[in-house]
C-alpha cells in the first residue's frame, strides 16, 4: 500500500510535474510557458514553413515559364503558358505567399520579443518586402505577357529567374545563423 502512495507523490513517473519558465529550454527570443500557446506557437512555425516552400517554388517556376514562353513562336504554346502562368501565379503563388505572412505575424505576435532578438530579423523582414516586390513584378510580368505586350527576352527571363535564388540564401542564412 505505502508503495501505491509513493508512486502518486509529486515528481515520480505518471505524475506531471509543474515547470516554471526558467526551467524550459530558450526559443527563439525567450521561453514560453508550457501549454497551448508553445504548441500553437510550434504548429505555426511549421505551417509558416510550408507556405514559404510553396511560395518559393512558384517564385522559382514562374520565371522559367517565362523563359519558355518568351522563346516561344506559335500561338498555341503561347496560350497554352499564359494558362500554365496565371494557374500557378493566382493557385500557388498568391495563397502561399499569403499564408506566409499570416503565419509570419502570428509568429511575432505570439512572439513580439523576436522584435529585440536582434537586427537580424529587421534584415530578413526587409528582404520579405523586397520579395513581395518581386513577386507583383512577376505579375506585371505575367499580365504582359497575357497582352502579348513582352518586351523582355527569354535571356532576361533567365536573369530574373536567379533572383529568388539571393532572396532565399539571404533570408534562411538569416533566419539560421542570426548573424547580428
Amino acid at each position: 500500500m505505502e508503495k501505491a502512495a509513493d508512486d502518486k507523490a509529486p515528481g515520480s513517473a505518471g505524475q506531471l510535474q509543474e515547470v516554471t519558465a526558467d526551467q524550459l529550454p530558450p526559443t527563439i527570443g525567450g521561453s514560453f510557458p508550457m501549454g497551448l500557446t508553445e504548441m500553437l506557437y510550434f504548429w505555426i512555425k511549421a505551417l509558416h514553413i510550408v507556405s514559404i516552400v510553396c511560395w518559393f517554388a512558384g517564385l522559382f517556376y514562374l520565371p522559367r515559364l517565362f523563359v519558355y514562353h518568351a522563346a516561344s513562336e506559335d500561338r498555341i504554346s503561347r496560350e497554352r503558358f499564359c494558362i500554365m502562368e496565371r494557374k500557378l501565379y493566382r493557385g500557388i503563388m498568391l495563397p502561399s505567399m499569403i499564408a506566409t505572412l499570416v503565419f509570419g505575424l502570428w509568429m511575432l505576435h505570439l512572439n513580439p520579443g523576436l522584435l529585440k532578438a536582434g537586427f537580424w530579423l529587421h534584415v530578413k523582414l526587409t528582404l520579405v518586402v523586397l520579395l513581395i516586390g518581386y513577386h507583383h513584378v512577376c505579375g506585371a510580368l505575367l499580365r504582359r505577357f497575357a497582352q502579348d505586350a513582352n518586351r523582355h527576352g527569354h535571356v532576361f527571363s533567365r536573369w530574373f529567374n536567379e533572383v529568388p535564388v539571393l532572396f532565399l540564401l539571404g533570408i534562411v542564412i538569416l533566419a539560421v545563423v542570426k548573424p547580428f
